[in-house]
């Protein structure tokens, strides 16, 4: 959603490292992470719930105002090897574990990505993988470093080819990642033909 976009942004500039929470987890795993994380401020969708511990601070995200609201930029004291973001492996041999990246880490991958790619204004990038994989973090902030158009997809999209092949098609996405299972299933697509604005497709995982 666009107030997920917004949210990312917002930590990023102030200062903050976010840690994303799937609300499809088990109870469990989500209280997990977060007592594990040490979260400090929880921030959310209206009326989604979430086991919150005593204490931790909440704060609802609404959606954007329709006038524009001038507010300066914070004057944050941020360093390359500050925290940018926390992501949690699967936990399929145990306890899930935390994975942070560093903000260096991040700018070197986007700007080799830049450097190797050369997404321009005029090229549609489709955010597709769930935002608890780290895929997901450079489909949110490519896009937007280098002026092109960021779409995001609707949850589950990633796994619905024909519904992917609609949004290329609607949106004249020109970029796009897949994992090579899901690659192989898109391929197969009977209508794929409409596809015409497709430039780039990146395959990882």
């Amino acid at each position: 959603s666009l107030e997920l976009v917004i949210g990312l942004l917002a930590i990023l500039k102030a200062g903050g490292a976010y840690l994303p929470l799937d609300p499809d987890y088990p109870e469990e795993r989500l209280a997990y992470m977060i007592e594990d994380s040490r979260m400090a401020l929880l921030l959310h969708a209206p009326g989604l719930r979430l086991p919150v511990p005593e204490g931790l601070a909440t704060l609802e995200l609404l959606a954007p105002q329709a006038d524009p609201v001038d507010v300066p930029n914070p004057q944050v004291d941020l360093a390359p090897e500050h925290l940018a973001y926390v992501i949690y492996t699967s936990g399929s041999t145990g306890k899930p574990k935390g994975a942070g990246n560093r903000h260096v880490a991040l700018a070197n991958r986007l700007y080799w990505m830049q450097q190797a790619y050369e997404l321009t204004a005029a090229d549609r990038v489709l955010q597709k993988t769930p935002f608890s994989f780290d895929v997901s973090v450079w489909e949110f902030f490519w896009p937007l470093m280098t002026g092109a158009q960021l779409v995001v997809a609707e949850p589950g999209a990633h796994r619905d080819p024909a519904q992917l092949v609609a949004l290329i098609e609607q949106h004249g996405i020109s970029t796009l990642h897949f994992v090579p299972s899901m690659l192989q299933v898109f391929l197969q697509s009977p209508d794929l033909d409409g596809c015409h604005s497709l430039r780039r497709i990146l395959c990882s995982g």
